[in-house]
């Protein structure tokens, strides 16, 4: 077994990051994103559909959503959709136009938001400290093996610890900028 290759790790963890990110755009903070909409699945033709796979998603205003149907017979299925999504939203339907007003947060929710964000943050983190683990691991096999020197795996193990880091100060920072933006008022 070679040395696990660096770039390797490093999609991983990138892969690991933009998960977090998603996760962090499907929590509902005071200002609408097209991405809060995401897990919402509309009764059409016969079966269950992404909302993106039959209608358009946009943000017009900062406390608005807009969902432009397709086609105008799943109007009422997307409304049902958006309103049974758990997500606490009161659509209103004109024509094949959807708006979707984002109320006001109250402060015990947005404490409630922030501790979920947190959440997701720490399951990013041990994400990123798993493939770290792999990595090293990896070393620790190639170096038994012969593959690599004691040196090499001395100056690996720096690197894969650099790059996981890295990867948990992008993980902090993303996580100050959403409990920011739950957080403002």
């Amino acid at each position: 077994m070679a040395a696990p290759d660096l770039s390797d790790l490093k999609r991983r963890m990138e892969g690991a990051l933009e998960s977090f990110r998603k996760e962090l755009g499907g929590l509902r903070t005071g200002r609408a994103s097209s991405n809060l909409l995401e897990p919402v699945m509309v009764e059409a033709y016969g079966s269950r559909m992404h909302l993106r796979e039959v209608a358009t998603v946009s943000v017009p205003e900062p406390r608005l959503i807009s969902v432009q149907v397709w086609d105008r017979g799943m109007t009422k299925a997307v409304e049902k959709a958006i309103r049974d999504s758990g997500l606490g939203l009161n659509p209103q339907a004109e024509g094949q136009v959807i708006r979707v007003p984002l109320p006001d947060l109250t402060q015990e929710r947005r404490a409630e938001l922030a501790k979920v964000a947190h959440k997701y943050a720490e399951q990013c983190r041990i994400a990123v400290r798993n493939i770290r683990r792999d990595g090293m691991d990896g070393l620790k096999k190639a170096e038994k093996a012969s593959e690599i020197t004691q040196d090499e795996h001395k100056v690996q193990a720096d690197r894969v610890q650099v790059l996981t880091d890295q990867h948990i100060k992008l993980v902090d920072d993303t996580l100050a900028q959403k409990e920011k933006e739950i957080m403002q008022v």
